[in-house]
């Protein structure tokens, strides 16, 4: 490093100065993570028995056939008295004329039960368990 030359006023020359460094403070920071405080959160699982009933309907049918012996003038529809419904056969038969004989009726009723089913099923469900830590992350015990 070159020496700086200092000059006095009137061309005289100054003596030459030196700066040495002797001590020097340096800061220096260190970081360093600590736990202070936290929480741990976990689920548990609870499973209850549980009854549930189910409605089930059944149907059934009745068939029931009633003989009849009387004439009609035509085709008979087939009708719907309440929860039956009535088939009419007919028949021709040879007469001097040709008409129509009712012979038989199919009455068809409709019957409906309703019963209840039990079952038993797993209804499970969950629940969070929270849990705070102190900063050597043990849990803290709450009393109450």
């Amino acid at each position: 490093m070159p020496r700086p030359s200092i000059s006095a006023p009137n061309g005289v020359s100054a003596p030459e100065r030196r700066v040495i460094p002797i001590v020097e403070e340096q800061a220096v920071i260190l970081k360093r993570k600590m736990l202070a405080e936290g929480v741990r959160v976990r689920t548990v699982v609870h499973e209850d028995e549980a009854v549930i009933d189910t409605p089930v309907a059944r149907e059934t049918i009745e068939v029931e056939r009633v003989a009849l012996d009387h004439w009609v003038e035509g085709p008979v529809p087939v009708r719907q008295e309440g929860d039956t419904t009535i088939v009419t056969f007919v028949e021709e038969v040879a007469v001097v004329e040709t008409r129509l004989r009712a012979t038989a009726e199919v009455r068809i009723t409709r019957r409906r039960e309703v019963d209840t089913s039990s079952h038993q099923v797993t209804l499970r469900r969950e629940e969070a368990v929270v849990e705070r830590l102190d900063n050597s992350g043990d849990t803290e015990s709450d009393a109450g």
